[in-house]
């Protein structure tokens, strides 16, 4: 691939890059920050190479997902390399579920909301402050999953966990979520929000 249709693929998907920095920093002006580390890094030089093997056998210049992918994961890794230095640990994973509880993983995936429909600029305002009140890898996994529309497989590519990992960590995101907003029965209501099934 040439440098040039390399950078051009890779600025395709600066929007999606700068919301999935919001979700993660939820300030503007470190959002910023790390899609500009974010992008430092792409276009170093060396990276065409490395992408293109880890695209294989897919035809990188053929489909935008694997950049897009790629890209996310860049910033996944910035970010928490950030917070490591800042000596502001991620919760580690074992702190995410009650041992008491009783809940099990789906057989099925859960449903994501309809990309069709869901416009994030316009997203009720109230659903977004019960996203923000989640934790950062609740957070994250849910925004990629259910705004971005990628599968539990690239998720677990992304942030570099297992599928079931995935899984999990979204299944409690939804559970806090849906526990969030069903005090306010009007906003459920107005929410309305469709679901379909994605693939695993």
């Amino acid at each position: 691939m040439e440098r040039e249709q390399f950078e051009h693929l890779a600025l395709e998907h600066l929007d999606a890059v700068y919301r999935m920095a919001m979700h993660l920093a939820r300030r503007p002006e470190e959002a910023e920050e790390l899609v500009q580390e974010v992008y430092a890094r792409a276009f170093r030089p060396g990276t065409i190479e490395r992408f293109e093997d880890k695209s294989a056998p897919d035809d990188p210049t053929s489909g935008s997902g694997g950049m897009r992918s790629w890209l996310f994961a860049i910033c996944h890794n910035v970010f928490y390399t950030r917070i490591k230095k800042q000596s502001r640990q991620p919760t580690s994973v074992d702190s995410f579920f009650d041992e008491s509880s009783t809940e099990s993983l789906p057989d099925e995936a859960p449903p994501v909301w309809d990309q069709g429909d869901l416009d994030w600029e316009h997203v009720d305002g109230r659903l977004k402050s019960a996203i923000d009140d989640l934790k950062d890898e609740y957070r994250e996994v849910l925004m990629l999953w259910g705004v971005d529309g990628l599968k539990y497989r690239e998720i677990a590519e992304i942030i570099g966990v297992p599928i079931g990992t995935v899984m999990s960590r979204l299944h409690r995101a939804r559970k806090l979520l849906a526990d969030a907003l069903m005090s306010d029965e009007q906003a459920v209501e107005q929410l309305g929000l469709r679901f379909h099934q994605p693939e695993p």
